[in-house]
């Protein structure tokens, strides 16, 4: 069974959190012919982290997870926090494939994303 975790910071604000909970729920729904579950967690600050996420997932019978980086950019959270919390999430589950995908921030589709709410920024 395959799982995708998506990855945010977390946040003090109840809102950001369902905001990404609820980004989760519409990815699920556009990506279940590629993962059986899809699931968020958080780096910090929300709940639930990042071991608590995979934990969910390998409950749930993943046998193979990809974890994705919601982050703009590169910084100690992509380059060093996450990948250091995947590696303890693996070594606790040895039989299970984990593999973290580059950042969003990174995704081809980012220009034009943004390009997008600019101009329907001036069509309003």
């Amino acid at each position: 069974m395959s799982a995708l975790l998506i990855i945010a910071h977390g946040s003090r604000r109840a809102e950001s959190n369902e905001e990404i909970k609820a980004l989760t729920a519409q990815v699920a729904s556009r990506a279940n012919e590629h993962f059986d579950l899809v699931e968020c967690a958080f780096l910090e600050l929300a709940e639930p982290l990042i071991p608590d996420g995979v934990n969910s997932l390998v409950d749930q019978g993943a046998k193979s997870i990809v974890v994705v980086p919601y982050f703009l950019a590169k910084g100690a959270h992509v380059r060093d926090d996450i990948p250091e919390a995947v590696a303890l999430a693996q070594a606790a589950h040895p039989n299970i494939t984990i593999t973290v995908s580059n950042y969003f921030g990174a995704a081809e589709i980012v220009p034009d994303a943004l390009t997008e709410l600019a101009i329907a920024a001036t069509a309003q």
